[in-house]
């Protein structure tokens, strides 16, 4: 049977929660393939305080799921507070358990895993897990951040920076490299070419001016890429891509991280996730953040984490 683990994530965070409720609504068969990596101390102690009644099935070595149970493969840290970790605590927890997860999927001892949200305080540099596990694989610019959903999906060609250095970031070579990766994707998982559509960089696409990077470099591209076989239009000009049942693609690819996830979301909601592609293995996370202002209250969303164990 293939396995799916779901690493906890941020401990100070509505993860608990989510992780409980979308227990209660997966398929008896995803049931019998799940197990959480994680603290066993941290759930039982967040379960306890949420009043919820579930007792975790700790694992060995072997992973061998105990039918009907929750199980968990225990990541044990030292720690003296199981709701406020200190930064030092929260790294060495989520760090662990990702490379846990990596490793298995690496050995073929689960077909991918799903990672509940992170505070990217952890890592020292500015990246997120989808940066990490490229290096993780020797795969770094090569990884692709696909956001789906199946009324359309987005991609941003760079992803955790700041806008001043998205300019120098972007080439030819690797906007063709990531488009390539998202067809190859759509044709493996879904039998079909997808429809995509490439964004231009500056408003209006910089009036298609001689010396603009979507005259210089975009359209060049599109071109290269059509004559390829691939099913691709642009460069289009963003304030008219995401009119609400005007979407005309299957894929949407931005230049930089906020050009993309921010429509997306408004006309998505909680019905995305977020998909690694050109890793060695299959790697997703829900579409939000740790939403800290929820923890305890009972009224976080599971819809995307639930999403996410249902594309397996």
């Amino acid at each position: 049977m293939k396995k799916i683990a779901i690493i906890h994530g941020e401990p100070y965070s509505i993860n608990s929660e989510i992780i409980y409720k979308s227990w209660l609504k997966f398929k008896l068969g995803n049931k019998k393939k799940i197990f959480i990596i994680g603290s066993k101390k941290i759930l039982d102690a967040q379960f306890r305080k949420l009043k919820i009644n579930v007792k975790l099935n700790q694992l060995n070595a072997d992973l061998i799921l105990k039918k009907g149970k929750m199980n968990i493969l225990d990541i044990d840290i030292n720690f003296k507070n199981p709701f406020i970790l200190n930064l030092s605590e929260k790294r060495n927890y989520i760090l662990n358990s990702i490379n846990k997860a990596h490793e298995l999927a690496i050995k073929r001892k689960i077909v991918g895993f799903v990672n509940c949200p992170i505070n990217k305080e952890i890592f020292k540099k500015k990246i997120g897990v989808t940066e990490y596990l490229a290096n993780k694989n020797k795969s770094r610019n090569k990884e692709v951040m696909l956001i789906y959903n199946k009324l359309f999906s987005v991609s941003p060609i760079t992803t955790h920076i700041n806008i001043k250095d998205v300019f120098k970031k972007l080439n030819s070579q690797k906007i063709m490299k990531k488009v390539e990766t998202i067809n190859k994707f759509y044709s493996q998982k879904f039998k079909k070419k997808a429809r995509i559509g490439i964004l231009g960089l500056n408003p209006h696409n910089d009036e298609m001016r001689v010396n603009s990077f979507e005259r210089k470099i975009l359209i060049p591209l599109v071109t290269k890429l059509k004559k390829r076989g691939l099913k691709i239009h642009g460069p289009l000009s963003v304030d008219n891509v995401f009119l609400k049942n005007k979407i005309e693609y299957d894929v949407v690819v931005g230049m930089y991280h906020d050009q993309v996830l921010g429509p997306f979301k408004a006309i998505n909601k909680f019905n995305g996730i977020n998909i690694t592609l050109g890793l060695k293995y299959l790697r997703i996370s829900p579409d939000h953040g740790t939403a800290s202002e929820l923890i305890l209250k009972k009224k976080a969303n599971a819809n995307s984490l639930i999403n996410c164990i249902n594309f397996f």
